[in-house]
């Protein structure tokens, strides 16, 4: 069997690493195991293509693409503005084996249909976006990649890395994959979704004054009594009342918003500080360890312990 051709879509303003990143998984891949894969660079227009940080390169026009086993969409910040490209796009995945997207490239997927009744992921920041777009699209904003039959789609940026050793492993094991991974010091499996380096939730912000004040307080207070008696007395309202009042003008409920509230003050506090995971429950309102840890598995597939070690802000 000879090499599979890899085609990587650019257009101008393209995330760089979305491109660089699985190309190197492809070319040690091929280099470990004495061929396997080609990269082809291709654009709308044959020529130099310049990504988003200014580097260029060089792309062959999509008319000129022959025998394509996976065709791989780069995304980047100018990503909504090639929604023209989906049409191109869909013609070339009809000729190939499989199709990926990195990143926010999910949108030019998408857009061309191909993503219709299929779960898919893209960079946290734009999930919502994408699921508002495209309806018919099952966005999955947490995994780091999504497989759907002949269609992957993968986080944002260095997750094209995860996204390419998986592809290696499909085609030729986790031996392969594993080595690759090796070669490139990253991991073959990376722990834990892309929810782990998300910023705080958004929510709404309340048209009323005093449900501004109870939200910051609630923000700035994580040990306190958080309970909706508690929080309906501070607003001067009825249970039943506040915390419809509250869901409809926050986007959630009370109760789901003192947890995620909790959630995220325990991840300031494990990024700023070396207090025992004891102490940051109790700080944080979460009582235990044993909650502190339920809460990081359910929110962010990964330990506290674990987080603090990737994200934790030390002096140099």
């Amino acid at each position: 069997m000879g090499d599979r051709r890899i085609a990587a879509v650019v257009y101008d303003g393209f995330q760089l690493l979305d491109l660089a990143g699985p190309a190197d998984v492809f070319a040690t891949a091929a280099l470990i195991a004495r061929g396997g894969y080609r990269l082809d660079v291709a654009a709308a227009e044959a020529g130099p293509v310049r990504a988003h940080n200014g580097v260029t390169t060089t792309a062959v026009a999509f008319d000129d693409l022959t025998d394509i086993d996976t065709l791989l969409v780069t995304g980047g910040l100018s990503a909504p503005q090639h929604l023209h490209l989906a049409g191109p796009i869909a013609g070339l995945a009809a000729r190939a084996r499989r199709v990926a997207s990195v990143c926010n490239g999910a949108l030019l997927l998408a857009e061309a249909g191909l993503l219709d009744g299929r779960r898919a992921t893209t960079h946290w920041l734009v999930a919502e976006d994408l699921a508002a777009a495209y309806p018919r699209v099952e966005v999955d904003a947490d995994p780091i990649y999504v497989r759907d039959g002949t269609v992957w789609t993968s986080a944002g940026v260095t997750a094209g890395i995860d996204l390419a050793l998986a592809l290696v492993a499909d085609d030729h094991g986790t031996a392969l994959a594993a080595d690759v991974a090796r070669g490139l010091v990253v991991y073959l499996h990376r722990p834990g979704g892309q929810s782990q380096f998300s910023t705080p939730m958004r929510t709404g912000v309340p048209r009323s004054e005093p449900l501004r004040e109870l939200r910051a307080y609630i923000d700035a207070n994580p040990a306190a009594d958080l309970s909706v008696p508690a929080l309906a007395r501070r607003a001067a309202m009825s249970e039943r009342h506040f915390s419809r009042v509250f869901t409809r003008e926050i986007g959630m409920s009370p109760g789901r918003y003192v947890e995620h509230s909790r959630a995220d003050a325990a991840r300031r506090l494990l990024e700023s500080s070396d207090a025992p995971l004891a102490r940051v429950a109790r700080d944080c309102g979460l009582g235990l360890p044993e909650t502190l840890y339920r809460t990081f598995r359910r929110r962010w597939r990964i330990s506290p312990a674990d987080y603090r070690r990737r994200f934790q802000h030390r002096e140099a």
